[in-house]
Protein backbone atom coordinates (compact mmCIF):
# COMPACT_ATOMS: atom_id res chain seq x y z
CA UNK A 1 0.00 0.00 0.00
CA UNK A 2 1.74 3.48 -1.45
CA UNK A 3 1.24 6.81 1.09
CA UNK A 4 -1.40 7.82 -1.33
CA UNK A 5 -3.37 4.94 -0.66
CA UNK A 6 -3.43 5.71 3.49
CA UNK A 7 -5.61 7.75 5.59
CA UNK A 8 -4.04 11.12 5.17
CA UNK A 9 -5.72 12.70 8.19
CA UNK A 10 -8.31 12.32 10.42
CA UNK A 11 -10.34 15.12 11.74
CA UNK A 12 -12.89 15.40 14.69
CA UNK A 13 -15.03 18.33 16.14
CA UNK A 14 -13.32 21.84 16.38
CA UNK A 15 -11.17 21.85 19.99
CA UNK A 16 -13.57 25.26 20.48
CA UNK A 17 -16.72 22.72 20.46
CA UNK A 18 -18.21 22.19 23.81
CA UNK A 19 -19.78 19.01 22.63
CA UNK A 20 -16.10 17.81 21.21
CA UNK A 21 -15.84 14.43 23.81
CA UNK A 22 -19.79 13.62 22.51
CA UNK A 23 -19.14 14.25 19.13
CA UNK A 24 -15.28 12.23 18.92
CA UNK A 25 -17.32 9.49 20.67
CA UNK A 26 -20.00 9.57 17.59
CA UNK A 27 -18.05 10.54 14.51
CA UNK A 28 -14.71 10.18 13.02
CA UNK A 29 -14.11 12.26 10.14
CA UNK A 30 -11.41 10.44 7.88
CA UNK A 31 -10.16 12.60 4.74
CA UNK A 32 -8.61 10.31 1.79
CA UNK A 33 -6.55 10.75 -1.16
CA UNK A 34 -7.59 8.09 -4.33
CA UNK A 35 -4.69 6.85 -5.99
CA UNK A 36 -3.92 5.37 -9.20
CA UNK A 37 -5.31 2.37 -8.19
CA UNK A 38 -8.55 3.02 -8.14
CA UNK A 39 -9.14 5.88 -10.93
CA UNK A 40 -12.69 5.20 -12.57
CA UNK A 41 -13.68 2.78 -9.10
CA UNK A 42 -17.15 3.09 -8.20
CA UNK A 43 -17.04 5.22 -5.04
CA UNK A 44 -18.27 2.49 -2.79
CA UNK A 45 -15.63 0.01 -3.93
CA UNK A 46 -12.75 2.39 -3.33
CA UNK A 47 -13.90 3.24 0.29
CA UNK A 48 -14.25 -0.26 0.99
CA UNK A 49 -10.49 -0.78 -0.31
CA UNK A 50 -9.11 2.56 2.11
CA UNK A 51 -11.43 1.90 4.54
CA UNK A 52 -11.47 -2.08 5.12
CA UNK A 53 -12.58 -2.04 8.35
CA UNK A 54 -16.02 -1.38 7.21
CA UNK A 55 -18.48 -3.32 5.15
CA UNK A 56 -19.22 -2.12 1.70
CA UNK A 57 -23.22 -2.17 2.77
CA UNK A 58 -22.15 0.57 5.69
CA UNK A 59 -20.81 2.90 3.29
CA UNK A 60 -23.05 2.85 0.72
CA UNK A 61 -25.34 3.71 3.52
CA UNK A 62 -23.26 6.77 4.42
CA UNK A 63 -23.24 8.02 0.67
CA UNK A 64 -26.93 7.53 0.65
CA UNK A 65 -27.29 9.66 4.07
CA UNK A 66 -24.39 12.59 2.35
CA UNK A 67 -21.84 11.68 4.86
CA UNK A 68 -19.22 11.35 1.88
CA UNK A 69 -17.87 13.81 0.22
CA UNK A 70 -15.49 14.08 -2.92
CA UNK A 71 -13.52 17.33 -3.56
CA UNK A 72 -16.10 19.17 -0.90
CA UNK A 73 -18.84 17.81 -3.06
CA UNK A 74 -21.27 15.66 -1.28
CA UNK A 75 -21.96 12.60 -2.96
CA UNK A 76 -25.09 10.78 -3.07
CA UNK A 77 -24.36 7.90 -5.25
CA UNK A 78 -22.24 4.93 -4.41
CA UNK A 79 -21.99 4.28 -8.52
CA UNK A 80 -20.19 7.78 -8.83
CA UNK A 81 -17.04 6.76 -10.34
CA UNK A 82 -13.58 8.88 -8.77
CA UNK A 83 -10.70 9.98 -10.38
CA UNK A 84 -6.70 9.56 -9.12
CA UNK A 85 -6.06 12.66 -6.69
CA UNK A 86 -9.57 13.18 -5.98
CA UNK A 87 -9.76 14.09 -2.03
CA UNK A 88 -12.44 12.10 -0.38
CA UNK A 89 -13.99 12.84 3.55
CA UNK A 90 -15.54 10.05 5.16
CA UNK A 91 -17.99 10.67 8.08
CA UNK A 92 -17.79 7.29 10.08
CA UNK A 93 -19.90 6.37 12.67
CA UNK A 94 -18.90 3.69 15.28
CA UNK A 95 -20.45 0.42 14.57
CA UNK A 96 -19.09 -3.07 16.01
CA UNK A 97 -17.89 -4.02 12.88
CA UNK A 98 -15.77 -0.84 12.73
CA UNK A 99 -15.12 -1.61 16.69
CA UNK A 100 -14.03 -5.07 15.52
CA UNK A 101 -10.81 -4.04 13.27
CA UNK A 102 -8.33 -3.63 16.57
CA UNK A 103 -5.57 -5.27 17.62
CA UNK A 104 -5.65 -7.79 20.65
CA UNK A 105 -3.53 -9.84 22.83
CA UNK A 106 -4.84 -13.38 21.67
CA UNK A 107 -2.09 -16.28 21.80
CA UNK A 108 -1.26 -17.56 18.01
CA UNK A 109 0.47 -20.40 17.74
CA UNK A 110 2.76 -19.50 14.50
CA UNK A 111 4.64 -22.56 12.87
CA UNK A 112 6.51 -20.37 10.84
CA UNK A 113 7.21 -16.85 9.81
CA UNK A 114 9.39 -14.71 7.81
CA UNK A 115 9.11 -11.45 6.19
CA UNK A 116 6.38 -12.05 3.20
CA UNK A 117 4.41 -14.69 5.45
CA UNK A 118 3.09 -16.66 8.58
CA UNK A 119 1.75 -20.07 9.10
CA UNK A 120 -0.69 -20.42 11.60
CA UNK A 121 -1.88 -23.19 13.61
CA UNK A 122 -5.73 -22.60 14.67
CA UNK A 123 -7.33 -23.99 17.51
CA UNK A 124 -10.85 -25.01 17.40
CA UNK A 125 -12.99 -22.42 18.64
CA UNK A 126 -11.40 -19.17 17.13
CA UNK A 127 -13.13 -17.14 14.51
CA UNK A 128 -10.49 -16.29 11.74
CA UNK A 129 -12.72 -12.41 10.76
CA UNK A 130 -15.42 -10.76 12.55
CA UNK A 131 -18.80 -11.16 11.69
CA UNK A 132 -22.29 -10.57 13.43
CA UNK A 133 -21.85 -12.35 16.70
CA UNK A 134 -18.04 -12.98 16.88
CA UNK A 135 -16.99 -9.00 16.66
CA UNK A 136 -13.63 -9.58 18.85
CA UNK A 137 -11.60 -12.08 19.73
CA UNK A 138 -10.86 -13.53 16.44
CA UNK A 139 -7.56 -14.70 14.25
CA UNK A 140 -8.09 -11.09 12.95
CA UNK A 141 -7.76 -9.17 15.78
CA UNK A 142 -4.74 -11.63 16.96
CA UNK A 143 -3.39 -10.61 13.77
CA UNK A 144 -3.00 -7.31 14.54
CA UNK A 145 -1.10 -7.16 17.04
CA UNK A 146 1.33 -9.64 16.89
CA UNK A 147 2.10 -7.71 13.34
CA UNK A 148 2.38 -4.13 12.89
CA UNK A 149 1.92 -4.92 9.54
CA UNK A 150 -1.16 -6.18 9.33
CA UNK A 151 -3.01 -3.13 9.90
CA UNK A 152 -1.69 -1.84 6.53
CA UNK A 153 -3.63 -4.97 4.82
CA UNK A 154 -7.14 -6.03 3.91
CA UNK A 155 -8.34 -8.71 6.28
CA UNK A 156 -5.05 -8.33 7.92
CA UNK A 157 -3.47 -10.65 5.48
CA UNK A 158 -5.60 -13.71 5.57
CA UNK A 159 -6.21 -15.52 2.28
CA UNK A 160 -8.23 -18.36 3.71
CA UNK A 161 -10.36 -18.95 5.84
CA UNK A 162 -11.25 -22.37 8.64
CA UNK A 163 -14.42 -22.70 10.11
CA UNK A 164 -14.46 -21.43 13.89
CA UNK A 165 -14.84 -24.95 14.76
CA UNK A 166 -11.98 -26.59 12.46
CA UNK A 167 -8.12 -26.80 14.03
CA UNK A 168 -5.33 -27.02 11.91
CA UNK A 169 -2.62 -24.88 9.54
CA UNK A 170 -3.32 -21.41 7.96
CA UNK A 171 -1.03 -19.33 6.01
CA UNK A 172 -1.35 -15.79 6.18
CA UNK A 173 0.62 -12.95 4.15
CA UNK A 174 2.91 -10.03 5.53
CA UNK A 175 2.23 -7.57 2.95
CA UNK A 176 0.27 -6.78 0.04
CA UNK A 177 2.41 -8.47 -2.29
CA UNK A 178 2.75 -11.75 -1.06
CA UNK A 179 -1.41 -11.54 -0.06
CA UNK A 180 -1.82 -10.83 -3.86
CA UNK A 181 0.36 -13.88 -5.24
CA UNK A 182 -0.88 -16.13 -2.33
CA UNK A 183 -4.49 -15.19 -3.52
CA UNK A 184 -3.60 -16.19 -7.31
CA UNK A 185 -1.70 -19.68 -5.74
CA UNK A 186 -4.88 -20.32 -4.30
CA UNK A 187 -7.08 -19.76 -6.77
CA UNK A 188 -4.47 -21.51 -9.69
CA UNK A 189 -4.98 -24.94 -6.99
CA UNK A 190 -1.05 -24.55 -6.16
CA UNK A 191 -1.80 -25.03 -2.51
CA UNK A 192 -2.05 -28.18 -1.02
CA UNK A 193 -4.80 -28.63 1.83
CA UNK A 194 -5.57 -31.71 3.64
CA UNK A 195 -7.72 -32.25 6.15
CA UNK A 196 -8.28 -35.73 8.54
CA UNK A 197 -11.75 -35.71 9.64
CA UNK A 198 -13.71 -38.56 11.42
CA UNK A 199 -17.07 -39.68 9.58
CA UNK A 200 -19.96 -41.56 11.18
CA UNK A 201 -20.56 -44.91 9.84
CA UNK A 202 -18.71 -47.51 8.57
CA UNK A 203 -16.70 -46.84 4.98
CA UNK A 204 -18.62 -48.69 1.99
CA UNK A 205 -17.33 -46.72 -1.18
CA UNK A 206 -13.57 -47.48 -2.68
CA UNK A 207 -10.71 -47.00 -0.23
CA UNK A 208 -10.03 -43.85 -2.25
CA UNK A 209 -12.76 -41.53 -4.20
CA UNK A 210 -13.42 -38.35 -5.65
CA UNK A 211 -16.46 -36.35 -4.86
CA UNK A 212 -16.63 -33.61 -7.42
CA UNK A 213 -20.26 -32.02 -6.41
CA UNK A 214 -20.80 -28.26 -6.94
CA UNK A 215 -21.89 -26.17 -3.57
CA UNK A 216 -24.07 -23.66 -2.62
CA UNK A 217 -26.53 -22.64 -0.25
CA UNK A 218 -29.15 -24.71 0.78
CA UNK A 219 -32.39 -23.69 -0.88
CA UNK A 220 -34.26 -25.06 2.68
CA UNK A 221 -32.43 -23.76 4.88
CA UNK A 222 -30.19 -20.53 4.04
CA UNK A 223 -28.11 -20.54 6.97
CA UNK A 224 -26.55 -24.35 5.39
CA UNK A 225 -24.43 -25.20 2.24
CA UNK A 226 -25.48 -28.24 0.21
CA UNK A 227 -24.92 -30.27 -3.04
CA UNK A 228 -26.74 -28.72 -5.35
CA UNK A 229 -28.09 -28.95 -9.04
CA UNK A 230 -27.01 -25.82 -10.94
CA UNK A 231 -29.67 -25.95 -13.14
CA UNK A 232 -31.91 -24.80 -10.18
CA UNK A 233 -29.96 -23.60 -8.01
CA UNK A 234 -26.58 -20.83 -7.32
CA UNK A 235 -24.07 -22.85 -6.53
CA UNK A 236 -19.58 -23.79 -7.48
CA UNK A 237 -17.97 -26.14 -8.84
CA UNK A 238 -16.39 -27.95 -6.00
CA UNK A 239 -14.06 -31.20 -5.94
CA UNK A 240 -12.77 -33.55 -2.77
CA UNK A 241 -10.55 -36.50 -2.64
CA UNK A 242 -11.26 -38.67 0.02
CA UNK A 243 -8.78 -41.65 1.32
CA UNK A 244 -9.96 -43.98 4.00
CA UNK A 245 -7.17 -44.59 6.48
CA UNK A 246 -8.93 -46.28 9.24
CA UNK A 247 -12.29 -47.44 10.40
CA UNK A 248 -13.81 -48.96 13.68
CA UNK A 249 -16.63 -48.20 16.26
CA UNK A 250 -19.30 -47.44 13.53
CA UNK A 251 -16.56 -44.24 12.47
CA UNK A 252 -14.26 -43.91 9.98
CA UNK A 253 -11.34 -41.60 9.57
CA UNK A 254 -10.40 -40.19 6.41
CA UNK A 255 -7.81 -38.00 5.07
CA UNK A 256 -9.74 -35.15 2.94
CA UNK A 257 -7.65 -33.22 -0.19
CA UNK A 258 -9.67 -30.30 -1.26
CA UNK A 259 -8.91 -29.64 -4.88
CA UNK A 260 -11.51 -26.39 -4.48
CA UNK A 261 -12.10 -24.35 -1.29
CA UNK A 262 -15.82 -23.38 -0.79
CA UNK A 263 -17.29 -22.88 2.46
CA UNK A 264 -18.04 -25.96 4.69
CA UNK A 265 -16.83 -27.97 0.99
CA UNK A 266 -15.67 -31.52 3.00
CA UNK A 267 -18.34 -31.02 5.66
CA UNK A 268 -20.77 -31.13 3.03
CA UNK A 269 -19.00 -33.69 0.56
CA UNK A 270 -19.03 -36.15 3.78
CA UNK A 271 -22.52 -35.48 4.57
CA UNK A 272 -23.18 -35.93 0.66
CA UNK A 273 -21.54 -39.23 0.80
CA UNK A 274 -23.59 -40.56 3.84
CA UNK A 275 -20.63 -40.18 6.59
CA UNK A 276 -21.23 -36.41 8.71
CA UNK A 277 -18.53 -35.72 10.40
CA UNK A 278 -18.95 -36.53 14.01
CA UNK A 279 -20.17 -33.61 15.95
CA UNK A 280 -21.14 -31.87 13.03
CA UNK A 281 -24.44 -31.72 13.92
CA UNK A 282 -25.54 -28.47 11.15
CA UNK A 283 -24.85 -31.48 8.79
CA UNK A 284 -26.61 -34.54 10.24
CA UNK A 285 -23.39 -35.58 12.48
CA UNK A 286 -24.10 -37.02 16.88
CA UNK A 287 -21.94 -35.76 19.37
CA UNK A 288 -19.59 -39.22 20.34
CA UNK A 289 -16.65 -39.86 21.21
CA UNK A 290 -16.15 -36.42 23.19
CA UNK A 291 -16.34 -34.59 20.41
CA UNK A 292 -17.97 -31.37 20.79
CA UNK A 293 -16.95 -29.84 17.43
CA UNK A 294 -16.81 -31.11 13.88
CA UNK A 295 -14.04 -33.97 13.62
CA UNK A 296 -12.02 -31.90 11.57
CA UNK A 297 -8.46 -30.77 10.91
CA UNK A 298 -6.06 -28.73 8.49
CA UNK A 299 -3.49 -31.23 9.12
CA UNK A 300 -0.83 -30.95 6.08
CA UNK A 301 -0.23 -27.40 4.05
CA UNK A 302 2.38 -27.12 0.87
CA UNK A 303 2.81 -24.22 -1.33
CA UNK A 304 5.54 -23.17 -3.36
CA UNK A 305 7.02 -19.82 -1.82
CA UNK A 306 5.38 -16.95 -3.62
CA UNK A 307 8.81 -14.75 -3.20
CA UNK A 308 11.33 -17.60 -3.14
CA UNK A 309 9.78 -20.12 -5.12
CA UNK A 310 10.72 -22.97 -2.39
CA UNK A 311 8.39 -25.63 -1.62
CA UNK A 312 7.03 -25.20 1.89
CA UNK A 313 5.84 -28.23 3.50
CA UNK A 314 4.09 -28.04 7.38
CA UNK A 315 2.21 -30.42 9.37
CA UNK A 316 0.25 -29.84 12.43
CA UNK A 317 -0.60 -33.02 14.47
CA UNK A 318 -4.17 -33.60 15.73
CA UNK A 319 -5.10 -32.06 19.10
CA UNK A 320 -5.86 -33.45 21.81
CA UNK A 321 -9.53 -33.61 21.46
CA UNK A 322 -9.44 -35.52 18.07
CA UNK A 323 -6.52 -37.82 19.25
CA UNK A 324 -9.30 -39.05 22.46
CA UNK A 325 -11.96 -39.39 20.00
CA UNK A 326 -9.76 -41.86 17.95
CA UNK A 327 -8.28 -43.62 20.69
CA UNK A 328 -11.98 -43.98 22.08
CA UNK A 329 -13.35 -45.00 18.24
CA UNK A 330 -10.79 -47.61 18.20
CA UNK A 331 -9.49 -45.68 15.26
CA UNK A 332 -5.66 -45.59 14.71
CA UNK A 333 -3.80 -42.88 13.03
CA UNK A 334 0.15 -42.66 11.51
CA UNK A 335 1.47 -39.74 9.20
CA UNK A 336 0.01 -40.93 6.12
CA UNK A 337 3.44 -40.84 4.07
CA UNK A 338 1.65 -40.16 0.42
CA UNK A 339 3.20 -36.86 -1.00
CA UNK A 340 1.48 -33.84 -0.31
Amino acid sequence: MNNSDRIISTGLAPENSDDTAEMDAECELRQLTISEKYHTERLDRALAELVPEFSRSYLQQLIDLSGVTVNGAVIRKASARVKAGDVARVELRPTPQSQAFKPEAIALAVVYQDDHLMVIDKPAGLVVHPAPGNWSGTLLNGLLAHDKKAMDLPRAGIVHRLDKDTSGLMVVARNRATMDLLVQLIAARDVSRQYLAIGLHLWKAKSCCDVDAPVGRDPRNRLRMAVVDLEKNQGKHAKTSIELLDQGEGCSLVRCTLHTGRTHQIRVHMAHVGHPLVADEAYGGIKKAGMQRQALHAFRLAFPHPVTGAMMKFESAPPQDFCHALNLLGLSYNTPHSEI
